[in-house]
């Protein structure tokens, strides 16, 4: 390999008229930007313990009026990228957010692409453009870019649920905004509408076919109706092989948004499962379940509602420790985007 000299090799007059100039020599810094094999990873496999933050949340509901918070949440923060920076990944921000009986966070719109799963807690609802979203634990809930979205409570106890957002890659190209709407959606749309037209994979209305599709045809995921998918795959995949399946716009059988994947993932008890080595970054979230993860050389035990970052190109195995329970996980990948790009890749 050659030696590709350093900052301190040059005349420092040259260097320094470089600088004034905002002009910068490629070479002392090209394997730092293009290093060899494997890309120079700044996100660290961490781990979110649900029992740690929940507290911390819950006292957010007395410190922070929803008047004045807008949105109540705590942002899950990788320490190698900064905790200022508020990345889970370097592509995926992730919060956990909390509303109240008889709150309502308020109506607006903005340019990352954002969904909720849906952690603890009924009453809970969304509206998205016009459509009243139930949310209920494990229900996975899209706010696209541009939409108009508030979310309400109307139940008992504390509602949680946990942002994905693809905020890091919007901020990062200076295009992340909002919109404040001074009121709220007119309902356009009965509760469960898109749910009911799309019930079951692989079948859809069949005046579909000849309108033109929608971006986002179906908001709405019940936990309930993935689960049960999950299980009646389970039964015709071998015994640690990946139980895994991706949410989908259903119209088009592509990727519910054009940088974020959403996918769920089904551990039989016992059971140990390695995941593919890929270029794309992630974040798992424990749906229900006890297991260890090892993400490269860091082990991590994980039990309910925990959430760990799995950096890029890292070698990943999950496990279930319990003889007798299932493990159900929510995976937020970055893949739609490597896709796009021309970059994703699957390593052996």
């Amino acid at each position: 390999m050659s030696n590709l000299g350093r900052v301190e090799d040059l005349p420092k007059d040259y260097y320094d008229g470089l600088v004034s100039r905002n002009t910068l020599p490629l070479w002392p810094a090209l394997r730092a930007m293009l290093p060899h094999g494997i890309p120079a990873r700044r996100t660290q496999p961490v781990m979110w313990r649900y029992q740690d933050v929940r507290p911390d949340l819950i006292k957010a509901g007395e410190l922070a009026p929803i008047e004045k918070a807008e949105r109540r949440v705590l942002v899950l923060c990788n320490p190698g990228l900064g905790l200022q920076n508020m990345q889970a990944t370097a592509s995926i921000y992730i919060g956990l957010q909390l509303i109240l009986p008889g709150e309502t966070a308020p109506n607006h719109k903005h340019t990352p692409s954002a969904v909720r799963f849906v952690i603890e807690g009924s009453g809970g609802f969304t509206v998205v453009g016009g459509e009243r979203l139930p949310m209920e634990k494990g229900d996975l809930i899209l706010t696209p870019p541009g939409l108009w979205h508030e979310h309400g409570h109307e139940g008992q106890g504390p509602v949680i649920w946990m942002d994905a957002l693809d905020l890091p890659l919007i901020y990062g190209i200076d295009a992340s905004y909002s919109t404040e709407s001074k009121g709220s959606q007119e309902l356009v749309k009965q509760e469960g509408d898109c749910n009911q037209r799309f019930r079951q994979g692989g079948v859809i209305p069949y005046s579909s076919l000849d309108q033109k599709k929608s971006a986002y045809p179906l908001l709405r995921f019940p936990w309930k109706e993935v689960r049960a998918s999950l299980h009646a795959l389970a039964e015709v995949t071998p015994k640690n092989q990946l139980v895994q399946l991706a949410y989908v716009n259903p119209e088009t059988g592509q990727e519910c948004l054009a940088t974020l994947g959403f996918s769920a993932i089904y551990l039989r008890p016992g059971e140990q499962v390695s995941l593919p080595r890929r270029s794309a970054s992630a974040v798992l979230h424990v749906v229900q379940g006890q297991g260890q993860a090892t993400v490269d050389d860091a082990e991590h035990s994980f039990g309910d509602a925990d959430t760990l970052a799995i950096p890029t190109h890292a070698r990943s195995t999950l496990r279930n420790t319990s003889t007798r329970e299932p493990v159900y996980l929510f995976m937020v990948d970055d893949a739609p985007l490597h896709r796009k790009l021309g970059i994703y890749e699957v390593f052996e």
